[in-house]
């Protein structure tokens, strides 16, 4: 069958393919063959958002594919679990007795097989197609994926009606440009590049951010607040532009519902309440305001990282609002963009499949709470004890919080693993079995962007090395011992890819015959999405108030919610912990990716902690010592850099490491803790208190 899956591949010649990566960018790549390796990857040129420019990460994607270390053949384990001690069978032994086993699982209840996927690839044909399918028509556990993104998409939702905003190739004709919650520079290098020509053209730029990030310290000025506040930065910029009348009030008036209650609001958030609670200077956010409501088109780019605390979605609500009100939206250079991901439409039903089902309901689990539910008992509130695990996307022994759990979970004798990966990880380590997935220069797919608006092709360059199989094909054959009969089990890569992009007129012609040829295409629409409203929410505008939120119980305003672990909320365990830990990603990681790559990894050199210069004194630390960063959940090794780039009461614990790449087999995801988001139930990783001691 596999010669029938995989697509023709060139032994020499350019390659049009697509980056794969969890990145708003989502670049367009050029892949030079020479007697069928590759030997180069570079950005496309003629690509408009990614102009020839990759990011040190990716540009050096043949040296991970390339890597002595990849996997190339299945592996069973042989060992104790968590030990890496494997053995080589063949495919043939390791998919007969994966399949017995899943067999034999799913006649007591298919519900006790969960699938662990997240965004080890964004792409459509590798990611959640032949997957998905295999899996509805297993019956098993649904996985709601929310470890990244869904308190923010839940925010968005309520106000604008989704993941909806400007164009990205607009932000350099922008007066003003608020970067809020992004560290750019890193992980969103080619907005950067558009804030940069706005800056040259006398935009000012403005960083929001509790570190002193990379992109802080290239801008104009920096709003250093701390984690979890945004909200109610938010509301005091509202009560400046309200006092002053910096607004719109014919946009206002015509597309938005609920200024009222919301005038009400802010108005009780003057700039020194708001100033006490954000530990910013009052005339900062003064002057924050005067430059929104005066600079004009003003555009705020929103990140994830300030929605990663209990109140994220929230603050993205009360963040959205504010285009509406000074009329931001009406011009190609205003408005916000925290994802385009709604201005495409890919089906979804055709992709997955979820008839595949056939009206049974299982039950969904979080995979934020993986730590837990591992090593929950069956119970009727839960349904079965968690049997066996299928992890492909994903690392989640260094991704998933309060990592000690999700070690335990990963440790128990009775449960079964199955991990698709390109290298042995810290997952892999615990599996019973880990199968050989090709990485984005051996397969084919497709591509949308969270962060501009074109699709794009991803051909596949090389042939498979060594016995490495397409996660399709993989789950193809699993499928085929399954007894799985059902004729979207045949369908080869290249048919999948014909039924991502949706009839829609979101789409416009666009087409996977003509994207594969062309590389990428730009989706047809409006530059200015909500210039005279028209905003997908059930009013038709933007809702300040929100019946949707009143009806399900909540607030209809957006609300400002401090951290579950801050000094306000949890004073005793501030007494024991008193430091706010967040852990944004270091710059030459990507999530866990690229940790293993030994030229990425020596420019990151070890595991590092900033701390500032009066917590370490306290301390009794100095720079470049190694300190013990701890709480109730665990412990993390990690260098210290004394450092004024984060607060006085905050560190920053650069990630995401490899728990056997660090020096004590942790990473900072033993601090953090399995709580939910006010909405979306995303994960919390940016609200953890901590105390930091010589190690």
């Amino acid at each position: 069958m596999t010669e029938t899956i995989l697509a023709a591949v060139p032994s020499d010649g350019l390659v049009r393919a697509a980056c794969p990566h969890d990145c708003p960018d989502t670049c367009a790549l050029l892949v030079t063959v020479k007697d069928g390796v590759a030997v180069s990857v570079r950005g496309d040129p003629d690509h408009p958002t990614t102009h020839g420019a990759l990011c040190a990460k990716v540009s050096r994607y043949t040296e991970r594919t390339y890597h002595p270390d990849r996997l190339l053949q299945p592996l069973k384990r042989t060992g104790p679990k968590g030990n890496g001690q494997f053995t080589p069978v063949s495919w043939d032994e390791a998919l007969d007795d994966i399949a017995a086993r899943l067999k034999t699982i799913a006649a007591r209840d298919p519900q006790a097989i969960l699938p662990y996927s997240y965004g080890g690839t964004l792409g459509f044909v590798q990611g959640e197609s032949m997957a998905a399918r295999f899996f509805h028509k297993l019956g098993a556990s649904l996985l709601d994926r929310t470890i990244c993104s869904t308190a923010g998409e839940a925010g968005l939702n309520a106000v604008i009606g989704g993941k909806l905003g400007m164009d990205v190739e607009q932000f350099e004709h922008s007066k003003l440009i608020l970067i809020w919650g992004s560290n750019s520079i890193t992980s969103n290098l080619h907005f950067w590049t558009y804030a940069q020509r706005a800056k040259r053209q006398g935009a000012k730029l403005v960083c929001i951010d509790p570190w002193r990030n990379d992109t802080a310290e290239k801008c104009h000025e920096h709003v250093q607040l701390r984690p979890g506040t945004d909200a109610a930065l938010a509301y005091a910029l509202m009560h400046e532009l309200i006092t002053h009348d910096w607004l719109d009030h014919d946009y206002i008036e015509q597309y938005t519902v609920g200024f009222a209650a919301l005038r009400e609001r802010a108005l009780q958030w003057p700039p020194e309440r708001a100033a006490a609670v954000c530990g910013v200077p009052v005339e900062q956010i003064r002057q924050l305001a005067r430059d929104y409501g005066t600079l004009s088109p003003a555009a705020i780019r929103m990140n994830y990282g300030l929605q990663r605390v209990r109140g994220g979605a929230n603050a993205v609500r009360a963040i959205a609002c504010l285009p509406s009100l000074v009329g931001a939206w009406r011009h190609d250079a205003g408005g916000l963009l925290m994802s385009s991901s709604n201005h495409f439409k890919a089906d979804g039903a055709a992709l997955e499949r979820p008839d595949l089902l056939a009206g049974r309901k299982p039950r969904t689990l979080n995979m934020v709470t993986l730590g837990d539910d591992l090593l929950r008992s069956s119970s009727p509130a839960f349904g079965p004890k968690i049997e066996a695990l299928i992890v492909y996307n994903s690392n989640p022994m260094a991704v998933a919080p309060e990592g000690n759990k999700v070690r335990e979970g990963f440790a128990r004798d009775d449960l079964f693993t199955v991990v698709l990966e390109h290298f042995q990880t810290d997952t892999a380590d615990y599996a019973d079995y880990v199968l050989p997935a090709t990485t984005q220069l051996e397969h084919l797919d497709v591509h949308k962007s969270y962060g501009h608006r074109y699709w794009l092709a991803n051909n596949a360059a090389v042939a498979p090395l060594g016995q490495a199989k397409p996660n399709t094909e993989i789950f193809r054959l699993l499928a085929a011992r399954m007894g799985f009969a059902d004729p979207c089990f045949a369908e080869n890569d290249e048919q999948i890819a014909a039924q991502t992009i949706a009839a829609d007129v979101r789409n416009g012609d666009i087409a996977w015959a003509r994207l594969k040829t062309e590389g990428w295409a730009k989706l047809p629409g409006a530059t200015a999405p909500f210039a005279r409203g028209g905003f997908p929410t059930p009013s038709g505008r933007c809702e300040f108030w929100s019946q949707r939120e009143l009806d399900a119980g909540r607030d209809p305003l957006p609300e400002v919610i401090l951290p579950y672990e801050s000094e306000e909320t949890a004073p005793e365990l501030a007494a024991r912990y008193p430091l706010a830990m967040i852990s944004p990603p270091a710059r030459n990681f990507l999530n866990s990716t690229f940790v293993n790559v030994d030229s990425l990894r020596q420019l990151e050199g070890e595991p590092a902690l900033l701390i500032h210069p009066d917590d370490a004194a306290r301390r009794g630390l100095a720079d470049g010592q190694m300190v013990r960063t701890f709480n109730d959940r665990g412990a993390a090794l990690s260098r210290a850099r004394i450092s004024t780039r984060t607060r006085p009461g905050q560190i920053v614990g650069l990630g995401l490491w490899w728990r056997k790449l660090s020096p004590d087999g942790q990473n900072v995801n033993a601090l953090t803790h399995q709580r939910l988001t006010d909405l979306g139930a995303g994960p919390c990783f940016y609200d953890c208190l901590v105390e930091v001691a010589p190690a």
